[in-house]
Formats: C-alpha cells, sequence, structure tokens
C-alpha cells in the first residue's frame, strides 16, 4: 500500500498564506478588489441566463435566454438532416453489409413525412410564434416543407439502392446541389445556415432589447461567462461563446477585452424560471447569495493579472489574440476560427463556418451565425426585418408538397 507523499507542515503553511486558503494574502486582495468595484455592474452569463447585479447591493435581474427560445428544437431538427445522412452513410459504411443502418434510415424518413405534414404557416405563425420572424412565417414553413421532401426523397432512394448512401452522394444531392435549377434548387447546406441564423436572431433580437434597456455603463461593466456552455468542451473562448458576440455587439466596443473573463468551471446559479416558483427555481434568491461570489471570482483574477505590470515593467505585455477574422476564398487551406463574412450572400465563408462548427470542439454548433447576426442587428436598430437571413430570403423554395399529402 503505498504511502501519502510527505508533506512539510511549515513549507505548506507557507504557501497557504499567499494562496489556497480563505484568509490567504491572495484571498485579501480579491476581497480588497471587490469591495473598491462593489457599484459597478456586473453580469453574469451562464448557459442557460443572464443575471444583472446592478451593484451597490441591489437586486439581481435575469433574463432566462435559452428557456425563453421558441422554435429552437423546430429548427435544428430540419438542421440536423444534414449531419443525420451523413451519419447514416458513414454506419452502412462501418457496417459493411449487415444493414443495420435501415431501421434508422426507416425512422427517419417516418419522422421527416410527419414533421413535413405538421408545418405550415400558421404553425409558425400562432403556435410556435417567434418575434423575431414576424413576416417571415410563410417563408420559414416553405423551407421546412422543401427540407423535409428533400431528406425523405434522398432516403427514398437509398433505401432502394444501398449503393447509393455515400458520403459523396449526400454532398453531391443533399448539401451542395443541385446547384440551381430542376424540382431542387437549392444546396441544403444554405438550409442549416438559414436555421443557425434564425436561431441566433431569436436569441440576439431579445437581449439586445434586454441590455439596451438595462442601461449597464459598459466602460465599468464587469462580465463573466461561467460554467458550461454546450457540448462539454465549447464555449471555453470568446470567440467560440455564442452569447459573448452578443453581449460585444450590444456594447458596440465599449466594453474592454479585459473586463471579460470565460469562467467554465465556475459555480451557476439554477436555471431561472420566473413563473415557475422557488421549486423550479424561479426564486432569485440563490442568485443573489451568488454574487459576492462572482465579485471575488472576477476582481481577483483582474487584480492579480494588474499585478504583472508593477512587477515585470519593461518587459513585453500580454495581448489578447486578435478578434479580427480571416477573410478567406477557394485558396484557403485551413482557419483557426471562424471567418470573417463579406455578406449574406458569402456562401463560401458560410459554409466554412458550418464545417468549423463542427470540427472544432471548442464551438457552439448554433453558434456558426451569431456573431454575425448581432451585430447586423445592431446595426439595423434591432429590427429583425431589415437584416437578410442567408439561406432564406431570395432562395427560390418550391412548394414541393402535393395537395392532400
Amino acid at each position: 500500500m503505498s504511502q501519502a507523499p510527505f508533506e512539510s507542515p511549515e513549507l505548506v503553511e507557507l504557501f497557504t498564506t499567499y494562496t489556497a486558503s480563505p484568509d490567504s494574502i491572495g484571498a485579501h486582495l480579491a476581497r480588497a478588489a471587490a469591495s473598491d468595484a462593489a457599484r459597478d455592474p456586473l453580469l453574469v452569463v451562464t448557459g442557460t441566463d443572464i443575471a444583472l447585479y446592478p451593484g451597490g447591493g441591489a437586486t439581481p435581474v435575469i433574463e432566462p435566454y435559452r428557456f425563453a427560445s421558441r422554435g429552437f428544437k423546430e429548427l435544428a431538427a430540419i438542421s440536423h438532416f444534414g449531419p443525420a445522412l451523413a451519419t447514416l452513410a458513414r454506419l452502412r459504411e462501418l457496417e459493411d453489409g449487415n444493414n443495420g443502418w435501415r431501421a434508422d434510415a426507416t425512422r427517419l424518413h417516418k419522422a421527416a413525412k410527419a414533421a413535413r405534414a405538421a408545418s405550415s404557416a400558421q404553425l409558425w405563425r400562432d403556435q410556435i410564434a417567434v418575434r423575431a420572424f414576424a413576416g417571415r412565417e410563410e417563408r420559414v414553413a416553405a423551407m421546412v416543407d422543401y427540407s423535409c421532401r428533400l431528406a425523405e426523397r434522398f432516403l427514398e432512394r437509398a433505401l432502394d439502392d444501398p449503393a447509393y448512401l455515400t458520403m459523396a452522394a449526400v454532398r453531391r444531392d443533399f448539401l451542395e446541389g443541385p446547384a440551381a435549377g430542376g424540382s431542387l434548387p437549392v444546396p441544403f447546406n444554405r438550409v442549416m445556415i438559414a436555421t443557425f441564423y434564425l436561431t441566433g436572431m431569436d436569441i440576439a433580437h431579445r437581449l439586445i432589447t434586454w441590455l439596451d434597456a438595462a442601461g449597464i455603463d459598459w466602460t465599468r461593466a464587469m462580465v463573466i461567462f461561467a460554467g458550461q456552455a454546450g457540448r462539454p468542451t465549447s464555449g471555453v473562448t470568446e470567440e467560440s461563446h455564442s452569447i459573448a458576440g452578443v453581449v460585444r455587439a450590444v456594447s458596440r466596443g465599449r466594453l474592454a477585452p479585459e473586463r471579460l473573463f470565460i469562467a467554465p468551471h465556475a459555480s451557476v446559479f439554477p436555471p431561472y424560471h420566473p413563473a415557475g416558483g422557488a421549486e423550479k427555481g424561479g426564486d432569485r434568491a440563490v442568485a443573489a447569495a451568488m454574487e459576492d461570489y462572482y465579485r471575488r471570482l472576477w476582481a481577483g483574477l483582474r487584480a492579480t493579472s494588474e499585478l504583472a505590470d508593477g512587477m515585470f515593467r519593461g518587459y513585453p505585455r500580454f495581448a489578447a489574440p486578435s478578434a479580427e477574422r480571416p477573410v478567406i476564398g477557394p485558396g484557403t487551406a485551413s482557419v483557426a476560427v471562424k471567418p470573417a463574412l463579406k455578406g449574406p450572400d458569402d456562401w463560401f465563408a458560410l459554409v466554412t463556418r458550418l464545417r468549423v462548427v463542427m470540427e472544432d470542439p471548442r464551438q457552439l454548433l448554433s453558434g456558426a451565425v451569431t456573431d454575425y447576426v448581432s451585430s447586423e442587428l445592431v446595426r439595423h436598430g434591432n429590427n429583425p426585418f431589415r437584416v437578410t437571413v442567408p439561406g432564406l430570403d431570395g432562395e427560390p423554395y418550391p412548394h414541393l408538397t402535393p395537395e392532400g399529402s
């Protein structure tokens, strides 16, 4: 049986004198810095909510941006056709003739038919009723009808001829083409962009409205993105956190980079349900009780980093990586972040963003275009109808469903 490593009590005491204890010198600095900024606005963003602590002991206000979303699952269901068909092609390849993929393909075909039958402009306008989609319900319904029918046709051909179900066929006949003409004129890549854009537009529109109304002094704001956002590896950088793009856009350049921290391991308050009562998280008391914890966290990080200038002045200072997004073209071999967009019709960059958010595990899949839609909404006075939704607006979606089917 192995023994625990020996630790010198005297040297461990020296270690904890500066750090790793509530009464350490470092903890005293965090408390002092937090006290100094006690009246500054603090914004804490979790994977489901945004809490604004106005400062000076005022009660926090909370916006449940994730659970208040309408239409998210319905749009995600449509965007999932792309990876679902690619997954079936990969399963057929891995199963090497066992045909286990057929049950999944049949189930997807049945679900697509049922979804197509259920979707309508009335459903999107009167029942799902997303405020940011107002005026576009007919187009959304046409896109959904088209997408389901396109998937059904692909699956029917694959079930009749299993050799057809290849990744090359998924790209050629579903994701990338037919590029123009015929009865299927819109590549599904454009549908995926449209669904991500619509989802991002809903969240961004609501958060821009809420944050603008809050009247935050962004020059003094303390911002923390706390806890997990999406899949376990995503949202750990500002570039890969979709809500960070919204906050940046709303601040209109007034939030300094050094005042925003990503804290994926920080504790978070329970999801907030304002109409649900305390037992469902509706009570703000838990979030309010965590204010001191968040203020010490932010202030301690900032205070420690500020020591460096006094200690190492004369040496090169740290500068955060540039927020500039690369401009790409057909000759670009790889990118480290989502590329810049020249506009809503820059399809090479838009589809590259789809690849980036799927290939880079730090990214949120739904964050492919949230930064772009946020900046577009801010630029157009937060009026969703004034922005162009790529993949929806101007696309020639035919009504593929025959009457009575």
